[in-house]
């Protein structure tokens, strides 16, 4: 009988796939690195061929290393990175032009003349998004525009339009599907998140012809088959999420009030609200949390486009680290009597600031500034961002008369495998900081997912009450630094932004 489910985890520095067990356990993963392509200052491009190809292989690499056939597998659950934008031939299936990832700010000046011109107010009413480059909305009519041929290859249907999640799921069907989720369609700022459908007026507005546009379907339902050249055997695909909704499900945060922080290579807090979609008034991003059965919940949401970047650009672009685990070694190590803030707004800041023209700093210099503090900035400012997002979230739900939650923060992703950094991050917001026995849960959520339509998992219910804590990190209350900390990371910042838009 099958019981595995294989979860394909595909994000903006590498993909990863994991088998699951009966029990929703781990079994086995495998992950590998692809690379990046940075264009242009503020651009950053992926090749569609190297999403698919690192899937496809340690999709196989997880199968081999689990034990198991590929008839063992009761289904497939696929989570992605999401405003990612890959635009493809539909009778090739290959990509007229890289995939324009997420982080990519070309299109800075287009959001801001949409926005000069009164459109702002509309669009975030009916999307719960604000005009900014980060969502896919204008990153896909920079290459309607730019790709010689696109618009009229577009207006006659021989283009297809998908993030992450769709241009996979098309691989594996062998182009019969063309499909996305409510999920990933709710970060496009095309969608209307109230009808959960393609809205005519935001396609006029975008200049977006409506014959590229994948179907919107619930997150959890048979999306199409996988054919039996890809993974072994004909294996039904059940679920589909975007990353950030796939961690908050992987959470156990499946009813109002509950919040989840994802520390990849950026940093994704996810409060959910229920059936009520919580419009922000402090610059955070209302977004579908799960659509199943045709039902829809939500989310506010705060993105912060650098949290693992800043590691990486100290081992990479700085060459201080060779591995991402020295960081906390040398954080601990640092003079706590110099207050160094890095201020990683490589590609502009993120919520609650939506500053696109902002630039990272580093303030606070001093001669005796070493590899261990510019290491602890590295590590802080992921906590001092993060405490910017709860801020706005509890004004919020305050202004929504909301309850703001239960009052501690679940954590996952790749940072927060530092104890160091996580306790830093107590510290911080003053509040509980849990870590959960698995730190993929973006993997887990979509897994979850699948399995659960397969009818090999549990409802969510019970799903949840199974989720417990690896380990719970306990603010330091009488922590004297606090205020001092919180002060000198708002002035960084600040000046990060300039003082004309600060």
């Amino acid at each position: 009988m099958a019981t595995y489910v294989l979860a394909l985890d595909q994000g903006t520095s590498s993909s990863r796939a994991m088998v699951f067990g009966p029990g929703v356990e781990p079994v086995a993963q495998a992950s590998e690195e692809f690379p990046q392509h940075y264009p242009q200052p503020g651009w950053v491009e992926h090749d569609p061929e190297d999403l698919w190809r690192t899937t496809l292989s340690t999709a196989r690499a997880a199968l081999r290393q689990a034990g198991i056939t590929a008839e063992q597998v009761a289904a497939v659950g696929i989570a992605s990175q999401r405003e990612t934008v890959v635009l493809w031939d539909r009778a090739t299936g290959r990509a007229v032009h890289r995939a324009i990832v997420w982080q990519d700010r070309r299109t800075a000046a287009a959001c801001a003349a949409l926005e000069a011109d009164g459109h702002g107010a509309a669009v975030q009413a009916r999307t719960g998004l604000l005009l900014d480059p980060y969502f896919s909305a204008t990153k896909l009519t920079w290459l309607l525009d730019n790709v010689p041929g696109a618009r009229d290859a577009a207006a006659a249907g021989r283009l297809a339009f998908g993030t992450v999640d769709s241009y996979l799921l098309w691989r594996l069907t062998d182009g019969a599907v063309h499909a996305t989720d409510a999920t990933n369609a709710s970060r496009t700022m095309l969608l209307d998140i109230h009808t959960g459908e393609w809205d005519p007026e935001l396609l006029a507005l975008f200049r977006i012809p409506a014959a590229v546009l994948p179907e919107v379907r619930d997150s959890s339902g048979l999306f199409g088959t996988a054919l039996p050249g890809h993974l072994g055997a004909a294996l039904p695909v059940r679920a589909m999420v975007g990353d950030q909704q796939g961690a908050l499900i992987g959470q156990g945060c499946v009813s109002p009030g509950a919040v989840k922080s994802t520390y990849g290579t950026g940093c994704f807090a996810l409060l959910h609200t229920g059936e009520q979609p919580v419009p922000s008034a402090h610059r955070l991003l209302t977004t579908v949390a799960l659509q199943r059965a045709g039902r829809r919940t939500y989310a506010l949401e705060g993105a912060i486009f650098v949290a693992g970047a800043a590691v990486q650009w100290l081992r990479d672009g700085l060459g201080l680290i060779a591995h991402a685990a020295e960081t906390g070694v040398l954080a601990a190590a640092a003079d706590p009597a110099q207050d160094v803030y890095l201020v990683p707004a490589f590609v502009g800041l993120g919520a609650p600031h939506w500053d696109p023209d902002a630039r990272g700093i580093l303030t606070g210099l001093t001669r005796s500034t070493g590899r261990a503090e510019l290491a602890r900035a590295a590590l802080e400012c992921v906590a001092h961002q993060t405490q910017d997002l709860m801020e706005a979230m509890r004004s919020d739900l305050q202004d929504a008369r909301l309850e703001a939650g239960a009052g501690v923060l679940r954590v996952d992703g790749g940072m927060s495998a530092s104890d160091w950094t996580m306790q830093f991050l107590a510290d911080t917001l003053d509040m509980p900081v849990d870590r959960p026995r698995c730190l993929e849960t973006t993997a887990l959520g979509a897994a979850y997912l699948a399995g659960l339509d397969a009818g090999v998992y549990p409802e969510p219910g019970e799903f949840a009450r199974a989720w417990y804590a690896e380990r719970r990190f306990a603010p330091r209350s009488d922590d004297p630094a606090r205020s001092r900390r919180r002060a000198g990371w708002q002035d960084a910042v600040r000046r990060a932004r300039g003082p004309m838009r600060a």
